[in-house]
Parts: structure tokens; C-alpha cells; sequence
């Protein structure tokens, strides 16, 4: 590979398709985490069960109200358990935020925003879809929060590379993409096949097999015994089929396969066949945050503490301390049975306990993900007036990364888009800056993209860049190794302190993974009990 180190190759996966591709790669190379990630399927804790074994309801302290925690919470509450849950923000979800109107934050830096968002706009600043196979849609069903479809896909989005080569600086559309990669593609396995390349590797009767699908995908022609991409309607049509012109005029012609391959437009067109971002997938109606907000009203507004800074745990023969501060500045001291610690680990690393240097040194072991989200509102929806676009994602290769269309409130008055969504070292650009100026950059890029609509009809934004984020300072992370013992001590209890949070699974950065881990905790403390229940 040329001087391309394992660990290289893999952060450059994790940088180009997110944690789910990354996980994927380390499947491959036999580096993925160990069972302790895919968990048996999860048996409640029933209510009945303290009772019949005549014990004691345990208290348990949950540290951190993010997804991880108040599932953690909710699921030990509807077995009887007593929980407190500490959490250092003002709200509930952790990443799981959903900025809407008069939404106010101030960062690690000092720089403050406030969100003008109109009535009923919102963006989603951490999670903002949910496929299909994740436990996060039980949830939904079980807490009663309706769901709407999130699209991944749309042709009417586009592809727009600065440093693209012969295509650099042009909006092309995914329909035009799709069809000019794919098209190219087939005409060469086509070429390949038609000159016995393959005949090592296929009969005569797979040959043809071969062929005719490649006809089919890649929308080739026939001309006699020879496949060709000429560009079909698969590309769109510069004048669209009516009643004056049937046929209408098919946009072209295709680029050629040298300026197709040489862009590199075909990089960004297979995201949505990674296992975590299968179509279809969806989104609660009305936000994001609609999760932690119901899982918090189930568990109960006394049992949550907002403000409560943790300041130091202390595992004990008899049970757990916690030291924090509440939202007043004043220090509190709470004893639990058991502690589930669902901080980020980098954070949970500051935190000092009894527990030992090893343990501390396992939590410090992941690298930060930075990351990057922008919301743009604007006083009218150009892109669906003006442009077609229902929903789908926009990539490009500048500091913005992707544009992501609103799937909800179509033909509305007004809309929020994702103006910018970039991960891992792409976020330098913007993270250096003040919100405003981000604000204002990525407005730029994005002009280059839509025109002058993308800044005429700009009411207001909100730039979230999560490393700088009190309380949360990242927006996931990574593991370096999933073998070399610190994530699996990590999944263990260490007396009576259990770790928990999506960063212990492998779905780092879903709140699916932040479930499940929840789940594990609440699973091993139910079992702890009963082994030990004394009436």
C-alpha cells in the first residue's frame, strides 16, 4: 500500500463515510469489537421481580441524561428500581439536541448564539435519522412518538467538487452522476467481456448473463454485437416530454469516461448502501429531541437534576458516592446502590474515583470525532420551488461537506436546511471560527452550489460544532483498537460503578448503539440483584 499504515487506512475510512463505514472496514480486518458489541436480545427486568424475591428496590445514579442515561433510567424505573439521573446540561438528550427558536447556548470559547428559528422550524444538531433495523424505532412505538420518513437519496441533489478535475465547479446532479458512473462502468465491463478477459472467471451462458445486465444498468446501447453508454434519459431531459414535443430532449451528452473517472463523482454515490444508512429510513415528526423529552417525562421531573456537575465517585463495599455540584454551584453528595457512568469517556477521564489508574487510562484510550452541523433557515423553500428538491443530501468536497434538504414541512412557508455536516479533520476550516463566521462561510459555499437564493433568502442560522460543546466536546469517537483490552474492560462493572454509552457498542454515534449499551447496564445490575436480594 505504500506507506499507508493500517491505522491511516482506517482513519481515512472513518473520515470519508462516518463511523458505520469505518466499522465496516474493521470487520473486514478482523479488528471489530468483541461479542460484548452485538448483545443477546434484551429481556426486560420485570416489575415483579423485586417483589417476589422479597428485596429492596435498589437506588441507582445515572451520571449523564443523554440517550445512554435516560434509557437507562427508564428501563430500571418500570422495574421498580429508584434512580436518580445527574445531568451537567439544562435539557435532556446530550447529543441528541434539537435547536429550535430562542434556543441559547454558549460555547467552550465564550461565543454565544441564540437561536430565530420562526415557530416550528427546527434543526437537528446531533442524530437525525433512524433506519429501519434499529431498537430506536421500538422506542419510538413504545414512548408514542410518531415517525416520518427521512430521505437519504434524491436525484434532484447534486454532486459539486471544487477540486474535481475535468468537472471540477459544476453542479452535477445525482441523476446525471449515477447515470454517467454507472453507464461508463458497464461499457468497460462490457468491453472486458466482449474480449475475453474474463473468460477465465465465466462460462459462455454467465457472459451473457453478464452482458445483459450490464445492458440494463448501465442504460448501454446496442449496436451490433457492441454495448455503449451513450446517455439516455436516466441523465434528465434538457426539455421535458409534453404535448408539443412527446419525445422532449434528453440532456447531453455524457461526459467522457477519462473526465468521469478523473472527478471522482462516483466517490459519494454508494453511502446509502452501508448496513446503518439503509433506505428507508425515518425521523420523529416534529424533531429529534422528542426522544430524551419522553423518556424524561416517564421517568419523572424529580428524578432528573439539570446543572449537576459530577465531581468525583467513590465505589464503595457498600454502594457508590457521587459528588457534584447542583444547579446552584453547591456541592451535594448522593449514595446508590449502583452508579451507571454514561459520560463521555473523555470526560468521564476528568472525573476522579477509586477505581484505578487502568481505568482511567482505558476511558482516555478513544480519539475525538469533531463535528460539524449548520442550520440555515430562509423565509421561503427555494430548493422545493425553485429546484425540485425534496429531501435528500448534497456533497461536495469544500468545508461544508453536505447540505441535507428538510423531509418534513413540505410546501411550508418556510424551512431549515442543513447548510453544513462534516466530520473528522474537514471541520478545521469552520471550527476555527466564531458562529457567525461559519454562518456566513458556509452561505458562501453554498451560493457556488444553488445561486444567489442560497444567500437572498437567508432569514437566520445556527452553527453547532460540537467539540465545542460544553459538557459533550466531540461529537463521537473513535477506537484506536477494539482488541487491546480497553474497550472490554470498559464493558465490565468495576465494583459497583457500570459504564455505558454508544461508544461501548458497535454503532459509535447511533443513539441504536446508546440503547443497547443502556440496556447491557441494566441487564447486569437486574441480574446482580436478584443473585444478591436479601428480603
Amino acid at each position: 500500500m505504500g506507506g499507508v499504515t493500517r491505522r491511516s487506512f482506517l482513519e481515512s475510512v472513518g473520515a470519508a463515510g462516518g463511523s458505520g463505514a469505518l466499522f465496516g472496514a474493521m470487520g473486514a480486518l478482523g479488528l471489530a469489537p468483541t461479542a460484548a458489541a452485538n448483545p443477546a436480545p434484551f429481556e426486560p427486568p420485570r416489575p415483579g421481580d423485586l417483589a417476589l424475591r422479597g428485596a429492596r428496590p435498589p437506588r441507582v445514579v445515572v451520571l449523564g441524561g443523554g440517550v445512554t442515561g435516560l434509557a437507562t433510567a427508564y428501563e430500571l424505573r418500570k422495574a421498580g428500581y429508584e434512580c436518580l439521573v445527574l445531568e451537567a446540561k439544562d435539557r435532556p438528550g446530550g447529543r441528541n439536541w434539537t435547536v429550535r427558536g430562542g434556543t441559547a447556548e454558549k460555547e467552550i470559547t465564550g461565543h454565544r448564539q441564540r437561536a430565530r428559528f420562526a415557530d416550528g422550524e427546527y434543526m437537528n444538531a446531533g442524530p437525525a435519522r433512524i433506519a429501519q433495523f434499529m431498537v430506536t424505532l421500538d422506542y419510538c412505538r413504545e414512548l408514542g412518538i410518531p415517525i416520518e420518513p427521512f430521505s437519504l437519496d434524491n436525484c434532484n441533489a447534486c454532486v459539486y467538487y471544487e477540486n474535481g478535475g475535468p468537472l471540477s465547479r459544476r453542479r452535477i446532479e445525482n441523476r446525471k452522476a449515477k447515470a454517467d458512473v454507472f453507464g461508463h462502468v458497464s461499457e468497460l465491463l462490457a468491453k472486458a467481456t466482449d474480449q475475453g478477459a474474463l473468460d477465465k472467471e465465466l462460462g459462455r451462458d454467465d457472459r451473457e448473463r453478464l452482458l445483459a445486465f450490464l445492458e440494463d444498468f448501465g442504460a448501454l446501447t446496442r449496436s451490433g454485437d457492441r454495448l455503449a453508454y451513450t446517455g439516455t434519459n436516466r441523465r434528465g431531459y434538457r426539455v421535458l416530454p409534453d404535448t408539443d414535443d412527446p419525445p422532449g430532449v434528453i440532456d447531453g451528452p455524457p461526459p467522457s469516461v477519462h473526465d468521469v473517472l478523473a472527478s471522482g463523482i462516483g466517490r459519494d454515490l454508494s453511502f446509502n448502501l452501508e448496513w446503518p444508512f439503509q433506505t428507508v429510513m425515518f425521523q420523529p415528526v416534529g424533531g429529534m429531541d422528542r426522544i430524551p423529552r419522553a423518556l424524561a417525562d416517564r421517568i419523572g421531573a424529580d428524578r432528573i437534576r439539570y446543572g449537576a456537575q459530577v465531581l468525583e465517585v467513590t465505589d464503595l463495599p457498600s454502594g457508590v458516592d457521587v459528588l457534584y455540584t447542583d444547579g446552584g454551584g453547591r456541592k451535594r453528595t448522593e449514595h446508590a446502590d449502583y452508579c451507571v457512568a454514561t459520560l463521555p469517556p473523555y470526560i468521564m477521564a476528568r472525573v476522579p474515583t477509586n477505581l484505578g489508574a487502568h481505568v482511567t487510562a482505558a476511558l482516555e484510550r478513544p480519539s475525538r470525532v469533531p463535528v460539524s452541523k449548520i442550520g440555515l433557515e430562509y423565509r421561503r423553500r427555494w430548493w422545493e420551488q425553485d429546484e425540485r428538491i425534496y429531501g435528500g443530501l448534497t456533497h461536495t468536497d469544500m468545508d461544508i461537506g453536505q447540505i441535507w434538504y428538510p423531509c418534513h414541512g413540505y410546501h411550508g412557508r418556510r424551512g431549515v436546511l442543513i447548510g453544513a455536516y462534516t466530520e473528522g479533520p474537514s471541520t478545521e476550516g469552520l471550527d476555527a471560527m466564531a458562529p457567525a463566521d461559519r454562518i456566513r462561510r458556509a452561505v458562501a459555499q453554498g451560493v457556488k452550489i444553488h445561486g444567489p437564493a442560497y444567500a437572498r433568502e437567508l432569514v437566520s442560522g445556527f452553527a453547532v460544532n460540537w467539540d465545542r460543546v460544553p459538557h459533550i466536546e466531540t461529537g463521537w469517537v473513535r477506537w484506536p483498537s477494539w482488541t487491546d483490552g480497553a474497550y472490554d474492560l470498559l464493558n465490565r462493572p468495576h465494583g459497583r460503578v457500570y459504564f455505558a454509552g454508544e461508544w461501548l457498542t458497535g454503532f459509535i454515534g447511533w443513539q441504536a448503539g446508546a440503547i443497547e449499551s443502556a440496556r447491557r447496564a441494566v441487564t447486569r445490575i437486574h441480574q446482580r440483584t436478584l443473585a444478591t436480594a436479601r428480603p
